[in-house]
Order: C-alpha cells, then structure tokens, then sequence
C-alpha cells in the first residue's frame, strides 16, 4: 500500500471526524437547550423515553453525546435510572441515522452543501443562522472526507498486503473485537460504521465479517459514557453501566444468532431489495439496534436492577443545610455544557432556599432572642457565601465552552442572581446582628411592632417563593403576582416607618429599638427588591 493512500485515507478520515464533530456541535449550540428540554419533560414514560432517545440521537448525530447527556442529568439528580435506561435503549437506534447516510453516496453534492453553508456564515449576523450554516459546512465536510477515503480505497484493492490484512478477519470473534477496539478509541460508532459501509462498498470486508464488526462496534460506543460517569456519583455510574449492559446482553444475544448463520437472511433482504453491499450494512445496521431494542425493554427494569449489583451502596446526600457542598453541580464530573445550565439553576435554586430558610431564622431570634438560633445563621450564611464563590467560578467555568446559543443569553443573568441571593443572605446576618444589639441592650419590642414586621416578612416570603417559582421554572405564571406584591412592600415600609416615627414621637418606643425597627424594615424591603431582580434575571419580561 502506497504512502499515497494511507494519506488520502488519513485525511478523510480527519475530515470525516470533523464534519461530524461540527455538525453535532453546532446542532448542540442551535437545538440543544430545547433538546434538552424535551429530554427532561418527556422521558417519564419508557416508550417514550425510547421515542426521545431515538430522535434526539438521530438529530444530535451522536449516542455518545446523548449518553453522555443522560449520565449528567442522571448525577444532577434531574432524572431517575429508570427514565434514562429508556433514552438510552432509544439512542442506540438513532445513531444508525449516520451510517443509512453514508449508504446514500451524497459525495457528489457535498461541495454544494459546503458552499450554501459558508453563505450563510458570511451574509448574517444572527447567531442561530451561522449555527446552522456551521452544521451544513460540517454535513458537506463529513462527505467530502468520505469521497476522500472511498477514492483511496478503491486503490487499496490493488494491494496484496491490505487484501491479505482483512482475509484475516474472517474469524467472528476478530471482527467484533476489531470494532471494538476502533470505536472505544474514536468514541463514535456512526463513524466505524460508515467506515464499514465504505469498506463493504469497495468489495474489501465481506457482508457476514461486516456485520459482526458492527456488534463490536455498539459495544465500544459505550466507553464515553463510561468515562465520563468515573468521577460522577453512582447513579450516574450505574446510568453508564446500563448503556454498556444494554450492548453486552444485545450483542451476545445477536452473536449467537449471526453465528448460527441467520446473519445471511439479512444479506439475502438486502440483495432482493435491490441494495448494493455498503446499503446492506446501514440497512443490517438499524436491524440490529430495533432488534436489540425489542428484545431488552421487557427487561429494562431487570437491567437497571442489575447495575445496582455492580455498583452497590448510596452517594452521601447533601442536603439543604450541608455546609461548603454543592449538591447539583459535579465539581470532579466531565462538564458537559448542554446540562450545565439545568446544574447551575438548581444549584441556584437550592442556595435561594438556604437563604429564605436563614431569613425566617434570623426573625424568629430577634423576637425569641434565641442565642443558638443567632450563632446557625451565621453558619448558614457562610455557607450562602461558599455557594456563591463556587457557583460564580463555575459560571466563568461553563462561560468559556461552547454552550447552547439560549444558554449563552442567560449567563449574564445568573451571575446577578448568584449576587441577589447572597445579599439576601447579608440581610439575614444584618437581622440577626440586630437580635444580639437587643439581647445586649436590653431593648424590647412592642407587640404592635412584632406584628408589623411578622405581616411583612409574610410579604416578603411570598414574593421569594413566587421570584423562586419563576426563575427556576423558566415561568411567566408570577409576573403580575410579584409585581403588584413588590409595589405594596414598598407601600407597606413607607406605612411602617411613618408608624414607627408616630411612635417615637409618643414616647411608645425607645430610640434605640425605633433604629432597630427601621433597618430591619429597610432590609426586609431591599430584600423584596432582590427577590423581584430574581424573577426577572432570565425571563424576557421588562422589569
């Protein structure tokens, strides 16, 4: 074989993989947010689980890039073993969309898709149009490397040694592990299979080694997901650990069944359809995945059953009150950026929660005076500061990747919602500083006054629920609710103060606790303040 050849099929080859890698990128960046919506909201079901999968696969162009996806849902908590198994056994049918593309032989209009796409890039501003022209460049890019490899191997037929290299694959078991071997090292079997179907094409694998290379092939798609669930929590684990079961148990199950020589009914379908070889592969291809698929979801819950053998025990949980943990963001896990987003709002979500929780906390001690209640608000407080240091790294983190174009648009958002709450935060500590100022001084309350902060801090708890609905929802369902509450907490602290002078000018109260009384008014308002710029921080509602 001639240097010639081997660097005509290396460069298509690296062609190949980039337009595929471009085109599922960018498709990521145009789509993903929305995918990743639909993978959240339709997936409670197992058959629809399947149908999700196998769209959102045959879309993305990638089983590893929605696996991989699965598994980060799975170690956020988003999702539950039992809804990814069903995305799961529907990915593996969608990633034989690539290789029934190859079979089609769109070589010869790959520079026209190219040049439509460069078009688009080079006459727009708007980001989703340049997005999707990037995803057209890499479809032309990913033909044009398969022109590439077809042209040189029709020159390897000529090469005793390449002919001799790929006799010796005529053992079953080779064949698999060859597959195997190649996919767990480029990470993607549409690109192995479209390489097979080339391979089949130009006469050089026959139909039967070609079939079985495929089995070998589903099970080395497994090992991106597996990677990326080492450092992840079990769930996410034992989420890895049903992909590669799912392809171990379907693999075996149709290795016996090609061995018993059924693999030619296959070949013999193909033939009266009047497909040529390269066809047949794509074609056997998605047969094996529907059969796969068939046969295993009867017994989806017996496999997710099965990992939790493999991998025994729990996770510790972190809960609310932990302290200087984050509970949704996987500060070890591979990040992927189409979940990041989901991670960082639940996070956000959570850290929100500590501070509403230490604000009622730290109400509850100014009239209790309770000293132990005082001391936890400044622990929890600290904690609302460590989330806010770690949120606030990880959204610098996420910011330099290459995030879906919708997640792109809340990023500034979320870092004033990261300040907002840990102000709120500040304002729970400033109440309970004013709690010890009182149990020093001796300053008391009247049961008038008590009454007046316990009806706006009612208020103001109201608005953090609604403000917390709306931005962790994505809702508009609040929108007139909080803007009419935060208009009355405004009206309500002006009606305080005023209450609170008449008092101080009857001698009903001593200037001391009227200073109190006002900051702890004040602060209660600028709280509602930040609740309101929560509500509106990513929701395309003017404020």
């Amino acid at each position: 074989m001639s240097l010639e050849i081997i660097l005509s099929m290396a460069g298509g080859l690296g062609l190949f993989l980039f337009g595929m890698k471009l085109m599922s990128d960018s498709i990521e960046k145009v789509a993903g947010a929305k995918l990743r919506q639909i993978l959240e909201q339709l997936t409670t079901n197992r058959f629809m689980g399947i149908l999700v999968g196998t769209i959102f696969t045959a879309i993305v162009q990638s089983s590893s890039a929605c696996t991989v996806m699965v598994v980060s849902f799975v170690n956020s908590g988003l999702m539950n073993l039992y809804q990814a198994a069903g995305v799961i056994f529907g990915a593996n049918i969608g990633t034989t969309i690539t290789s029934l593309l190859v079979s089609f032989k769109l070589e010869k209009i790959a520079p026209a898709v190219l040049l439509i796409g460069v078009i688009m890039i080079m006459f727009t501003k708007k980001q989703k149009v340049i997005k999707l022209g990037e995803t057209i460049i890499g479809f032309g890019i990913l033909f044009m490397g398969l022109s590439t490899m077809s042209g040189a191997m029709s020159g390897m037929k000529d090469s005793p040694a390449v002919l001799e290299m790929f006799a010796s694959l005529q053992v079953p078991i080779m064949a698999v592990l060859l597959g195997f071997v190649v996919t767990a090292i480029i990470q993607s079997s549409s690109v192995t299979v479209s390489i097979l179907v080339l391979l089949a094409n130009q006469g050089l694998l026959g139909l039967d080694m070609c079939l079985f290379t495929i089995l070998g092939c589903n099970m080395g798609s497994c090992v991106s997901a597996l990677l990326a669930s080492l450092v992840g929590k079990k769930d996410a684990k034992r989420a890895a650990t049903i992909h590669f079961a799912f392809n171990i148990i379907g693999t075996a199950i149709v290795f016996i069944i090609f061995s018993l020589g059924i693999d030619q009914i296959l070949v013999v379908l193909g033939q009266a359809a009047n497909h040529d070889a390269g066809r047949t592969v794509a074609f056997a291809h998605i047969c094996v995945k529907v059969f796969q698929v068939i046969i295993l979801t009867p017994f989806m819950n017996g496999i997710v059953k099965l990992t939790y053998l493999i991998i025994p025990g729990d996770d510790h949980k972190v809960g609310y009150r932990d302290s200087y943990q984050l509970k949704y963001i996987g500060e070890k896990v591979v990040l992927n950026p189409a979940t990041a987003m989901v991670e960082v709002i639940k996070e956000l979500d959570r850290m929100a929660s500590l501070a509403s929780e230490n604000l009622n906390r730290a109400m509850n001690a100014l009239i209790t005076l309770d000293e132990e209640e005082i001391e936890e608000v400044d622990e929890v407080e600290k904690n609302i500061d460590f989330l806010s240091h770690a949120i606030s790294d990880y959204l610098v983190k996420i910011n330099q990747t290459t995030l879906p174009i919708e997640d792109m648009k809340l990023i500034g958002g979320l870092f004033h919602v990261v300040n907002d709450i840990e102000r709120i935060g500040d304002h729970a500590e400033n109440i309970a500083d004013s709690a010890r100022r009182r149990i020093e001084t001796g300053v008391s309350f009247s049961k008038e006054a008590q009454a007046e902060l316990g009806n706006m801090l009612d208020m103001v708890n109201t608005i953090l629920r609604f403000s917390m609905e709306m931005f962790a929802n994505s809702t508009e369902e609040h929108v007139e609710d909080i803007r009419n509450l935060e208009e009355a907490i405004d009206e309500k602290e002006k009606e305080l103060q005023k209450k609170h002078l008449n008092r101080l000018t009857n001698n009903e109260c001593t200037p001391e606790a009227g200073v109190i009384f006002s900051d702890i008014v004040s602060g209660l308002e600028r709280i509602a303040d930040h609740a309101t710029n929560i509500a509106f921080s990513t929701v395309g509602v003017d404020s």
